[in-house]
Protein backbone atom coordinates (compact mmCIF):
# COMPACT_ATOMS: atom_id res chain seq x y z
CA UNK A 1 0.00 0.00 0.00
CA UNK A 2 1.50 3.36 -0.98
CA UNK A 3 0.20 7.04 0.54
CA UNK A 4 1.09 10.04 -0.47
CA UNK A 5 -0.69 13.18 1.37
CA UNK A 6 -1.07 16.64 0.04
CA UNK A 7 -2.22 19.81 1.58
CA UNK A 8 -4.84 21.66 0.67
CA UNK A 9 -6.46 24.94 1.27
CA UNK A 10 -6.48 25.56 5.23
CA UNK A 11 -7.05 22.05 7.32
CA UNK A 12 -7.61 20.18 4.05
CA UNK A 13 -5.69 17.33 3.66
CA UNK A 14 -5.78 15.00 0.21
CA UNK A 15 -4.58 11.47 1.08
CA UNK A 16 -4.29 9.35 -2.55
CA UNK A 17 -3.29 5.56 -1.20
CA UNK A 18 -2.56 2.96 -3.79
CA UNK A 19 -3.91 -0.55 -2.93
CA UNK A 20 -2.53 -3.75 -4.14
CA UNK A 21 -3.96 -5.08 -7.30
CA UNK A 22 -2.56 -8.81 -6.87
CA UNK A 23 -4.06 -8.78 -3.58
CA UNK A 24 -7.50 -7.49 -4.47
CA UNK A 25 -8.04 -9.32 -7.79
CA UNK A 26 -6.50 -13.05 -5.19
CA UNK A 27 -9.93 -11.73 -3.12
CA UNK A 28 -11.91 -11.84 -5.77
CA UNK A 29 -11.17 -14.87 -7.58
CA UNK A 30 -11.31 -16.20 -4.34
CA UNK A 31 -14.87 -14.98 -3.80
CA UNK A 32 -16.35 -15.97 -7.26
CA UNK A 33 -15.10 -19.68 -6.73
CA UNK A 34 -16.85 -19.47 -3.07
CA UNK A 35 -20.05 -18.03 -5.16
CA UNK A 36 -19.35 -20.94 -7.88
CA UNK A 37 -20.62 -23.62 -5.07
CA UNK A 38 -23.89 -22.13 -4.58
CA UNK A 39 -25.09 -19.95 -7.38
CA UNK A 40 -27.43 -21.27 -9.82
CA UNK A 41 -27.45 -19.85 -13.13
CA UNK A 42 -29.88 -21.18 -16.25
CA UNK A 43 -29.05 -24.27 -17.61
CA UNK A 44 -26.51 -25.26 -15.51
CA UNK A 45 -26.51 -27.02 -12.47
CA UNK A 46 -25.55 -25.94 -8.75
CA UNK A 47 -21.59 -25.35 -8.30
CA UNK A 48 -21.62 -26.54 -12.07
CA UNK A 49 -21.30 -23.16 -13.91
CA UNK A 50 -17.81 -22.32 -15.83
CA UNK A 51 -15.55 -19.26 -14.32
CA UNK A 52 -15.97 -17.71 -17.40
CA UNK A 53 -19.41 -17.17 -17.06
CA UNK A 54 -18.97 -16.39 -13.51
CA UNK A 55 -16.95 -13.65 -14.24
CA UNK A 56 -19.05 -11.75 -16.79
CA UNK A 57 -22.01 -11.80 -14.56
CA UNK A 58 -20.43 -11.71 -11.03
CA UNK A 59 -17.00 -10.53 -11.80
CA UNK A 60 -18.03 -5.87 -11.30
CA UNK A 61 -19.88 -6.46 -8.33
CA UNK A 62 -17.54 -8.77 -6.56
CA UNK A 63 -14.50 -6.51 -7.53
CA UNK A 64 -16.66 -3.50 -5.81
CA UNK A 65 -17.14 -5.11 -2.49
CA UNK A 66 -13.31 -5.73 -2.18
CA UNK A 67 -12.31 -2.84 -3.10
CA UNK A 68 -15.06 -0.91 -0.95
CA UNK A 69 -13.69 -3.49 2.09
CA UNK A 70 -10.37 -2.29 1.39
CA UNK A 71 -11.03 1.67 1.19
CA UNK A 72 -12.40 0.85 4.70
CA UNK A 73 -9.70 -0.84 6.15
CA UNK A 74 -6.40 0.68 4.31
CA UNK A 75 -8.25 4.50 4.98
CA UNK A 76 -7.64 3.61 8.86
CA UNK A 77 -4.17 2.36 8.38
CA UNK A 78 -3.04 4.94 6.20
CA UNK A 79 -3.38 7.60 8.81
CA UNK A 80 -2.00 5.47 11.41
CA UNK A 81 1.17 5.58 9.01
CA UNK A 82 0.85 9.41 8.34
CA UNK A 83 0.06 10.24 12.07
CA UNK A 84 -2.89 12.59 10.32
CA UNK A 85 -6.23 13.01 12.53
CA UNK A 86 -8.89 13.36 10.69
CA UNK A 87 -12.18 15.36 11.21
CA UNK A 88 -15.33 14.50 9.98
CA UNK A 89 -16.48 12.34 7.47
CA UNK A 90 -13.89 12.31 5.04
CA UNK A 91 -14.94 12.54 0.97
CA UNK A 92 -13.80 9.18 -0.93
CA UNK A 93 -13.07 9.73 -4.49
CA UNK A 94 -12.20 6.35 -5.50
CA UNK A 95 -10.30 4.76 -8.74
CA UNK A 96 -10.76 1.67 -10.17
CA UNK A 97 -8.88 0.52 -13.56
CA UNK A 98 -8.60 -2.97 -14.19
CA UNK A 99 -6.82 -2.39 -17.53
CA UNK A 100 -3.88 -0.48 -15.78
CA UNK A 101 -4.35 -2.67 -13.01
CA UNK A 102 -4.66 0.29 -10.51
CA UNK A 103 -6.92 0.29 -7.25
CA UNK A 104 -6.85 3.48 -5.10
CA UNK A 105 -8.37 6.25 -3.59
CA UNK A 106 -7.98 9.86 -2.58
CA UNK A 107 -9.48 10.71 0.81
CA UNK A 108 -10.90 14.59 1.09
CA UNK A 109 -10.48 15.77 4.92
CA UNK A 110 -9.40 18.30 7.50
CA UNK A 111 -6.90 17.98 10.38
CA UNK A 112 -7.30 19.35 13.64
CA UNK A 113 -4.92 22.53 14.02
CA UNK A 114 -1.02 21.80 15.53
CA UNK A 115 -0.21 24.85 17.79
CA UNK A 116 1.55 25.65 21.21
CA UNK A 117 -0.41 27.70 23.37
CA UNK A 118 0.38 31.05 23.65
CA UNK A 119 2.38 33.24 26.45
CA UNK A 120 0.33 34.77 29.11
CA UNK A 121 3.35 36.37 30.19
CA UNK A 122 2.85 40.45 30.89
CA UNK A 123 -0.91 40.00 30.56
CA UNK A 124 -3.41 40.86 33.61
CA UNK A 125 -7.02 40.68 34.08
CA UNK A 126 -9.45 42.44 36.13
CA UNK A 127 -11.38 40.40 38.71
CA UNK A 128 -14.74 40.89 40.12
CA UNK A 129 -15.45 41.47 43.78
CA UNK A 130 -18.36 41.65 45.15
CA UNK A 131 -19.89 41.82 48.64
CA UNK A 132 -23.29 41.29 49.77
CA UNK A 133 -25.16 43.91 51.99
CA UNK A 134 -28.10 44.37 53.66
CA UNK A 135 -29.35 46.52 51.95
CA UNK A 136 -29.23 44.30 48.42
CA UNK A 137 -31.10 41.56 50.43
CA UNK A 138 -33.61 44.47 50.88
CA UNK A 139 -34.33 45.03 47.49
CA UNK A 140 -34.42 41.57 47.06
CA UNK A 141 -37.05 41.22 49.13
CA UNK A 142 -38.83 44.28 47.62
CA UNK A 143 -38.09 42.36 44.27
CA UNK A 144 -40.00 39.24 45.50
CA UNK A 145 -43.25 41.94 46.98
CA UNK A 146 -43.40 42.92 43.33
CA UNK A 147 -43.53 39.60 41.95
CA UNK A 148 -46.65 38.94 44.01
CA UNK A 149 -47.97 42.34 43.79
CA UNK A 150 -52.17 42.93 43.20
CA UNK A 151 -54.08 45.45 41.57
CA UNK A 152 -57.13 47.07 42.66
CA UNK A 153 -59.07 49.44 40.61
CA UNK A 154 -58.35 53.51 40.80
CA UNK A 155 -60.54 56.62 39.44
CA UNK A 156 -57.45 59.07 39.91
CA UNK A 157 -55.59 59.33 36.32
CA UNK A 158 -52.47 56.56 35.48
CA UNK A 159 -49.21 56.84 36.39
CA UNK A 160 -46.27 55.36 36.15
CA UNK A 161 -46.56 51.73 37.36
CA UNK A 162 -50.83 51.23 37.33
CA UNK A 163 -51.94 49.16 34.86
CA UNK A 164 -54.19 50.10 32.36
CA UNK A 165 -57.11 48.35 29.99
CA UNK A 166 -56.82 50.15 26.43
CA UNK A 167 -57.91 49.62 22.54
CA UNK A 168 -56.32 51.51 20.12
CA UNK A 169 -55.68 51.91 16.64
CA UNK A 170 -52.73 52.49 14.72
CA UNK A 171 -52.60 53.88 10.99
CA UNK A 172 -49.35 54.37 9.30
CA UNK A 173 -50.04 57.02 6.39
CA UNK A 174 -53.20 57.46 7.32
CA UNK A 175 -53.87 53.92 6.69
CA UNK A 176 -54.13 50.78 9.29
CA UNK A 177 -51.35 48.48 9.49
CA UNK A 178 -51.33 44.89 10.24
CA UNK A 179 -50.64 44.39 13.75
CA UNK A 180 -51.48 48.31 14.38
CA UNK A 181 -54.64 47.72 16.73
CA UNK A 182 -55.81 46.10 19.71
CA UNK A 183 -58.21 46.09 22.56
CA UNK A 184 -58.86 45.11 25.58
CA UNK A 185 -55.35 45.00 26.07
CA UNK A 186 -53.87 44.87 29.68
CA UNK A 187 -50.40 47.09 29.86
CA UNK A 188 -48.43 48.39 32.82
CA UNK A 189 -46.93 51.63 32.32
CA UNK A 190 -43.56 51.86 32.72
CA UNK A 191 -42.44 48.21 31.41
CA UNK A 192 -41.54 49.29 28.29
CA UNK A 193 -43.44 47.14 26.35
CA UNK A 194 -44.59 49.45 23.80
CA UNK A 195 -42.60 51.54 21.11
CA UNK A 196 -40.91 54.38 22.77
CA UNK A 197 -43.66 57.65 23.48
CA UNK A 198 -46.76 55.16 23.80
CA UNK A 199 -46.40 54.38 27.38
CA UNK A 200 -45.47 57.97 28.36
CA UNK A 201 -47.86 59.61 25.78
CA UNK A 202 -50.99 58.02 28.55
CA UNK A 203 -49.90 59.68 31.71
CA UNK A 204 -52.52 61.38 33.15
CA UNK A 205 -55.04 60.34 30.79
CA UNK A 206 -58.55 59.23 33.05
CA UNK A 207 -60.96 56.24 32.44
CA UNK A 208 -62.95 56.76 28.84
CA UNK A 209 -60.47 59.27 27.71
CA UNK A 210 -58.77 59.04 24.11
CA UNK A 211 -55.84 60.22 23.36
CA UNK A 212 -54.02 60.78 20.05
CA UNK A 213 -50.28 59.70 20.00
CA UNK A 214 -48.09 60.49 17.07
CA UNK A 215 -44.90 58.64 16.80
CA UNK A 216 -41.84 57.02 15.37
CA UNK A 217 -41.21 53.52 15.36
CA UNK A 218 -37.19 52.45 16.45
CA UNK A 219 -35.23 52.20 13.41
CA UNK A 220 -33.76 49.06 13.48
CA UNK A 221 -37.14 47.45 14.51
CA UNK A 222 -38.45 43.70 14.62
CA UNK A 223 -40.87 44.22 11.90
CA UNK A 224 -38.80 45.55 9.15
CA UNK A 225 -40.87 47.52 7.41
CA UNK A 226 -42.03 49.66 10.06
CA UNK A 227 -38.22 50.88 11.23
CA UNK A 228 -38.38 54.46 11.34
CA UNK A 229 -41.77 54.91 9.93
CA UNK A 230 -44.16 57.57 11.84
CA UNK A 231 -47.16 56.01 13.11
CA UNK A 232 -50.28 57.87 14.80
CA UNK A 233 -52.72 55.64 17.63
CA UNK A 234 -55.66 56.38 18.82
CA UNK A 235 -55.95 55.40 22.22
CA UNK A 236 -58.74 54.48 24.81
CA UNK A 237 -58.45 54.31 28.02
CA UNK A 238 -60.96 51.40 29.57
CA UNK A 239 -59.65 50.85 33.06
CA UNK A 240 -57.29 52.28 35.77
CA UNK A 241 -55.41 49.99 38.34
CA UNK A 242 -53.16 50.45 40.55
CA UNK A 243 -49.82 48.15 42.29
CA UNK A 244 -51.00 47.14 45.57
CA UNK A 245 -47.78 44.98 47.46
CA UNK A 246 -48.21 42.41 50.08
CA UNK A 247 -47.05 42.76 53.35
CA UNK A 248 -44.16 41.00 54.31
CA UNK A 249 -45.89 38.97 57.09
CA UNK A 250 -46.21 35.10 58.20
CA UNK A 251 -48.45 34.72 55.22
CA UNK A 252 -46.09 35.72 52.92
CA UNK A 253 -43.47 33.89 53.49
CA UNK A 254 -45.07 30.70 53.73
CA UNK A 255 -45.22 31.33 50.39
CA UNK A 256 -41.56 31.13 49.66
CA UNK A 257 -41.27 27.79 51.91
CA UNK A 258 -40.73 29.19 55.20
CA UNK A 259 -44.18 26.87 56.32
CA UNK A 260 -43.51 28.28 60.74
CA UNK A 261 -43.98 31.82 59.12
CA UNK A 262 -41.00 32.86 60.46
CA UNK A 263 -39.35 36.44 59.39
CA UNK A 264 -36.10 35.85 60.26
CA UNK A 265 -35.50 32.70 58.74
CA UNK A 266 -36.96 33.73 55.87
CA UNK A 267 -34.50 36.79 55.53
CA UNK A 268 -31.83 34.53 56.41
CA UNK A 269 -32.77 31.62 53.71
CA UNK A 270 -33.22 35.23 51.02
CA UNK A 271 -29.75 35.95 51.85
CA UNK A 272 -28.08 32.53 51.32
CA UNK A 273 -29.50 32.14 48.34
CA UNK A 274 -28.28 35.56 47.20
CA UNK A 275 -24.44 34.53 48.69
CA UNK A 276 -24.95 31.28 46.66
CA UNK A 277 -25.65 33.35 42.92
CA UNK A 278 -23.22 35.62 43.61
CA UNK A 279 -20.36 33.05 44.37
CA UNK A 280 -21.98 31.34 40.75
CA UNK A 281 -22.05 34.51 39.22
CA UNK A 282 -18.59 36.04 39.68
CA UNK A 283 -16.89 33.04 39.08
CA UNK A 284 -18.87 32.88 35.72
CA UNK A 285 -17.19 36.11 35.18
CA UNK A 286 -14.11 35.60 35.79
CA UNK A 287 -14.62 32.39 33.52
CA UNK A 288 -15.62 34.49 30.64
CA UNK A 289 -12.95 37.18 31.15
CA UNK A 290 -10.33 34.46 31.28
CA UNK A 291 -11.94 32.68 28.10
CA UNK A 292 -11.97 35.92 26.04
CA UNK A 293 -8.33 36.22 27.15
CA UNK A 294 -7.45 32.76 25.31
CA UNK A 295 -9.16 33.19 22.61
CA UNK A 296 -7.43 36.38 21.94
CA UNK A 297 -4.22 35.02 22.60
CA UNK A 298 -4.54 32.24 20.54
CA UNK A 299 -6.12 32.47 17.09
CA UNK A 300 -6.31 29.19 15.31
CA UNK A 301 -7.32 28.08 12.03
CA UNK A 302 -10.35 25.81 12.44
CA UNK A 303 -11.61 22.83 11.45
CA UNK A 304 -14.46 24.01 8.93
CA UNK A 305 -16.39 20.85 9.79
CA UNK A 306 -16.40 21.24 13.67
CA UNK A 307 -17.76 24.57 13.02
CA UNK A 308 -20.93 23.70 10.93
CA UNK A 309 -21.31 20.84 13.15
CA UNK A 310 -21.55 23.35 16.23
CA UNK A 311 -23.58 25.61 14.09
CA UNK A 312 -26.04 22.62 13.40
CA UNK A 313 -26.34 22.22 16.98
CA UNK A 314 -26.54 25.33 18.30
CA UNK A 315 -29.32 26.29 16.06
CA UNK A 316 -31.12 22.97 16.97
CA UNK A 317 -31.08 24.03 20.68
CA UNK A 318 -32.72 27.70 19.41
CA UNK A 319 -35.07 25.94 18.05
CA UNK A 320 -36.11 23.52 20.02
CA UNK A 321 -36.05 26.77 22.96
CA UNK A 322 -38.40 28.42 20.76
CA UNK A 323 -40.83 25.31 20.49
CA UNK A 324 -40.52 24.31 17.06
CA UNK A 325 -37.62 21.70 16.26
CA UNK A 326 -38.27 21.97 12.26
CA UNK A 327 -37.17 25.83 12.51
CA UNK A 328 -34.73 26.58 10.01
CA UNK A 329 -32.36 29.49 10.87
CA UNK A 330 -29.25 30.89 8.98
CA UNK A 331 -26.24 29.67 9.70
CA UNK A 332 -25.09 33.26 9.68
CA UNK A 333 -26.56 33.88 13.27
CA UNK A 334 -24.38 31.34 14.90
CA UNK A 335 -21.14 31.52 13.09
CA UNK A 336 -19.06 33.93 15.46
CA UNK A 337 -20.40 32.05 18.12
CA UNK A 338 -19.67 28.64 17.27
CA UNK A 339 -16.55 29.54 15.64
CA UNK A 340 -15.58 30.91 19.73
CA UNK A 341 -16.79 27.55 21.06
CA UNK A 342 -14.96 25.67 18.65
CA UNK A 343 -11.46 27.43 19.41
CA UNK A 344 -11.99 27.54 23.21
CA UNK A 345 -12.56 23.56 22.76
CA UNK A 346 -9.13 22.97 21.08
CA UNK A 347 -7.61 25.11 23.57
CA UNK A 348 -8.53 23.93 26.60
CA UNK A 349 -7.98 20.44 25.18
CA UNK A 350 -4.35 21.56 24.51
CA UNK A 351 -4.41 23.23 28.26
CA UNK A 352 -5.62 20.25 29.66
CA UNK A 353 -3.10 17.98 27.77
CA UNK A 354 0.07 19.97 28.41
CA UNK A 355 -1.01 20.91 32.27
CA UNK A 356 -2.11 16.94 33.09
CA UNK A 357 -5.17 18.07 34.29
CA UNK A 358 -7.94 15.44 35.28
CA UNK A 359 -10.62 15.04 37.99
CA UNK A 360 -11.40 11.79 39.74
CA UNK A 361 -14.84 10.73 41.32
CA UNK A 362 -14.94 12.41 44.24
CA UNK A 363 -14.62 15.65 42.65
CA UNK A 364 -17.10 14.92 40.72
CA UNK A 365 -19.31 13.61 43.64
CA UNK A 366 -18.89 16.35 45.23
CA UNK A 367 -20.15 18.68 42.69
CA UNK A 368 -22.92 16.40 41.76
CA UNK A 369 -23.78 16.58 45.67
CA UNK A 370 -23.41 20.64 45.43
CA UNK A 371 -25.95 21.08 42.87
CA UNK A 372 -27.77 18.79 44.34
CA UNK A 373 -28.63 20.25 47.77
CA UNK A 374 -30.44 23.59 46.18
CA UNK A 375 -33.35 21.11 45.18
CA UNK A 376 -36.25 20.18 47.74
CA UNK A 377 -35.13 16.17 46.73
CA UNK A 378 -31.43 16.42 46.24
CA UNK A 379 -31.27 12.33 45.67
CA UNK A 380 -32.87 12.66 42.99
CA UNK A 381 -30.47 15.08 41.22
CA UNK A 382 -28.26 12.60 41.87
CA UNK A 383 -30.29 10.30 40.40
CA UNK A 384 -30.67 12.06 37.70
CA UNK A 385 -26.91 12.55 37.08
CA UNK A 386 -25.51 9.16 37.82
CA UNK A 387 -28.22 7.30 35.36
CA UNK A 388 -26.47 8.38 32.38
CA UNK A 389 -22.90 8.67 31.64
CA UNK A 390 -23.19 11.86 29.46
CA UNK A 391 -24.46 13.70 32.37
CA UNK A 392 -21.42 12.76 34.39
CA UNK A 393 -19.15 13.69 31.53
CA UNK A 394 -21.00 17.35 31.69
CA UNK A 395 -19.93 17.50 35.35
CA UNK A 396 -16.27 16.47 34.67
CA UNK A 397 -15.84 18.91 31.44
CA UNK A 398 -17.05 21.61 34.04
CA UNK A 399 -14.59 20.71 36.41
CA UNK A 400 -11.55 20.38 34.18
CA UNK A 401 -12.77 23.84 32.65
CA UNK A 402 -12.62 25.59 36.29
CA UNK A 403 -8.93 23.91 36.66
CA UNK A 404 -8.04 25.38 33.50
CA UNK A 405 -9.26 28.96 34.72
CA UNK A 406 -7.46 28.78 37.68
CA UNK A 407 -4.30 27.72 35.94
CA UNK A 408 -4.76 30.88 33.65
CA UNK A 409 -5.73 33.36 36.89
CA UNK A 410 -2.39 31.70 38.76
CA UNK A 411 -0.12 32.73 35.79
CA UNK A 412 -1.84 36.38 35.28
CA UNK A 413 -1.26 39.71 37.30
CA UNK A 414 -4.80 40.75 39.02
CA UNK A 415 -6.70 43.75 39.61
CA UNK A 416 -9.55 43.92 41.91
CA UNK A 417 -12.72 45.48 40.32
CA UNK A 418 -15.74 46.66 42.97
CA UNK A 419 -19.14 45.89 41.41
CA UNK A 420 -22.43 45.96 43.45
CA UNK A 421 -24.78 42.75 43.59
CA UNK A 422 -27.05 45.20 41.38
CA UNK A 423 -24.77 45.27 38.75
CA UNK A 424 -23.46 41.63 39.04
CA UNK A 425 -26.91 40.24 38.39
CA UNK A 426 -28.62 42.76 36.03
CA UNK A 427 -29.76 41.17 32.57
CA UNK A 428 -27.59 43.82 30.50
CA UNK A 429 -24.07 42.41 32.93
CA UNK A 430 -25.79 38.52 31.60
CA UNK A 431 -27.07 38.39 28.61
Amino acid sequence: MQVSVEAGEGLERRMTVDLPFEQITQEVDKRLQQLARTVRLPGFRPGKAPMKILRQRFAERVHLDVFGEMVQSSFTEALTQESLHPVGSPKIEPEMDLDAERFSFTAIFEVMPEFELASLSGRSLKRPVCELAEADVDAMIERLREQRKTWTPTERPCQSGDQVTLTYQGTLNGEPFEGGAGSDIKLELGSGEMIPGFEDGLIGASVGETRTLELTFPDPYQTAHLAGQPVRFEVTLQAITEPVLPLIDAEFVKAFGVEDGDLERFRADVQANMARELKDRLAARIKESVMDLLFEANPLELPQALVKSEIQDMAERVAQSLGDAKMILPDALFETGAKRRVALGLILGRMIKDHDLNVDAAQIREMVEQLASTYDEPQAVLDYYYSDRKRLALIESSLLEQQAVDLVMGQLATEDEVISFAELTSPAANP
